[in-house]
């Protein structure tokens, strides 16, 4: 059914394309043919997607002033020592998610074609979000253990300085060498598998919005259980071998705490499910599920910076007691190559979107 367009006036969920829709919010929406400027404008207008934009985009300054905090600590080096290659991922992560996800909610109203890319981004950024993390788990929480001869052949040492004093402990030699064999298979598999995953999670998202979608929310949100552990495989083995810091476990509880928070709202569409129309402009189930997934983005952020505190080796200068420090390629050359990946499986949706809309419209020529 053609709709005509009301420049001053805002919709109802039946005088818009039903693509655009959203469950239980009735009211609020842009007609999907808005120019640039416009859609600007619309941020300082209650829309059903101006709490959307807000709660992710104020939410990069806020995540922007607790990361460059760290380099306000009298013991950090240069922003630019190679230490902190990891830490600019997950910073680059994590921008890409807060920017592109205030953004997607803002320019979606252009065009049904851009609707579709923008939460096809939306959704890779999320992912190249997920392997960011991983980065930083990697060189900052994984135990760095550095194996040594013992007084004999029979005994090994793994010294690990993860912390502010060293912790040595002594190994059988055949104990010592299954240790060793564990943490060269994890260093070998781990970043490779949250790449993978991270790609899977990307193309079984944008599958929801052409295929699934009654049970897109569900999807969409069980889907990243699988980086999520992954991503936290570091974690789970320190808080289960140890030793464990006294902010570990605190954070990384309200870390999950707050991700759990964040699927029920986003799978339940609480509070506008017991009260359609109530909720459609301020206090949306997708507006909690912003501001809870950024509150674990920052417990997040607080725990791996906790635990570059405890590292010893930048405030002693003790560099070559750790394994070799990251390298260009290890960091942003993952993240390239995973980009390029996610850019690749957005251009092929995105070819699919553009073909389906072609041949829409040859039907409708047709009849």
């Amino acid at each position: 059914m053609p709709v005509k367009r009301r420049n001053s006036h805002l919709l109802r969920h039946t005088e818009v394309p039903a693509r655009v829709t959203e469950s239980f919010i009735l009211s609020g929406y842009r007609f999907p043919n808005y120019s640039f400027l416009e859609c600007l404008v619309s941020a300082f207008q209650p829309t059903n997607e101006t709490g959307n934009f807000w709660t992710h985009f104020l939410a990069v300054f806020v995540f922007a002033f607790n990361f460059l905090e760290l380099f306000w600590w009298d013991w950090t080096p240069s922003v630019s020592h190679p230490f902190f290659y990891p830490f600019w991922n997950y910073f680059i992560g994590v921008f890409g998610l807060l920017m592109v996800s205030s953004m997607a909610h803002l320019f979606n109203s252009m065009s049904l074609l851009i609707r579709e890319i923008c939460f096809f981004i939306d959704y890779g950024t999320i992912s190249a979000y997920t392997v960011g993390s991983s980065l930083a788990y990697f060189y900052y929480i994984h135990p760095k253990p550095a194996f040594t001869n013992g007084n004999a052949s029979d005994t090994w040492m793994l010294k690990d300085d993860t912390y502010e004093h060293s912790v040595v402990m002594q190994y059988p030699l055949q104990d010592a060498k299954d240790a060793l064999l564990k943490f060269s298979f994890f260093e070998t598999f781990y970043i490779p598998s949250a790449c993978l995953v991270a790609l899977i999670c990307t193309m079984a998202c944008c599958n929801t919005r052409q295929r699934w979608r009654r049970y897109r929310y569900v999807i969409r949100t069980l889907v990243f259980i699988l980086p999520f552990t992954v991503a936290s495989t570091p974690i789970f083995y320190r808080l289960y071998v140890g030793p464990v810091n006294g902010t570990l476990a605190s954070f990384f509880l309200r870390h999950c705490f707050w991700l759990v928070v964040s699927a029920v709202f986003n799978i339940s569409k609480i509070p506008e499910r017991f009260s359609p129309g109530k909720f459609d402009i301020w206090g949306h189930s997708h507006q909690w599920f912003h501001f809870c997934t950024f509150m674990s983005i920052l417990d997040e952020l607080h725990m791996i910076k906790a635990e570059i505190h405890g590292l010893p080796t930048i405030r002693e200068s003790t560099l070559n007691l750790q394994p070799a420090l990251p390298t260009l390629w290890s960091t942003y050359g993952v993240m390239f190559a995973l980009q390029c990946c996610i850019a690749g499986i957005i251009f092929c949706f995105g070819m699919r979107v553009v073909m389906d809309n072609k041949k829409g419209t040859e039907k409708k020529k047709m009849s």
